[in-house]
Formats: structure tokens, C-alpha cells, sequence
């Protein structure tokens, strides 16, 4: 629980260092806070079952319109793998090895 902790704060602290998108982080967090994206506790489980091992970054970006969570993650192997999960539905975008 605590590395959930640790993640959230450190996606909030990126979220806010990031200038001239101070408009559409406003707009994730009320469509987060409305339910029509999925918090990142449920994005980082699907994560886990596609590709278990240490987040290493996660970041919500727009692309084409839509909201996107992608995350870099190592694997226990000693490999990085980058995800791509659609930010409403939770689908997974793209998944390679970096």
C-alpha cells in the first residue's frame, strides 16, 4: 500500500510541475472524480496482470483526443516494458519492451 502511496504522490507531483496543461489537468481530475476515467490503483492492477514487475513511471497523457496512462515498468528479468492503457475503459493501447 505504501508504494501506491508513493506513486500517487509522485504522478500529483508531475502532474503539477507540468506548465501550460494546467487546463486539462484540471479537466482529468474532475472526469476522474465523476468516474469517467479510471483511478490509477485500478490501472496499475490491470498493469500488474499484463506485465508484473516495478512501475518505474507512470504519466497520464492525451493522445488523439483521448486520455492515456502509460507506464514503464521492469520486469524481473531486468527488461522495460512501456504499457498503454486507455485512461476511460482500461483497455491496453500498446504494450512493447522499450
Amino acid at each position: 500500500m505504501g508504494r501506491l502511496i508513493y506513486i500517487s504522490i509522485a504522478i500529483t507531483l508531475a502532474l503539477l510541475s507540468m506548465r501550460g496543461h494546467a487546463d486539462e489537468q484540471d479537466n482529468a481530475l474532475k472526469l476522474r472524480e465523476a468516474g469517467k476515467i479510471l483511478p490509477l490503483e485500478k490501472i496499475l492492477e490491470i498493469s500488474r496482470k499484463q506485465t508484473p514487475g516495478r512501475i518505474l513511471e507512470v504519466e497520464l497523457e492525451r493522445e488523439d483526443g483521448r486520455l492515456i496512462y502509460e507506464l514503464e515498468i521492469l520486469d524481473d528479468k531486468g527488461r522495460v516494458w512501456e504499457l498503454e492503457i486507455d485512461a476511460e475503459n482500461g483497455k491496453i493501447i500498446k504494450r512493447e519492451q522499450d
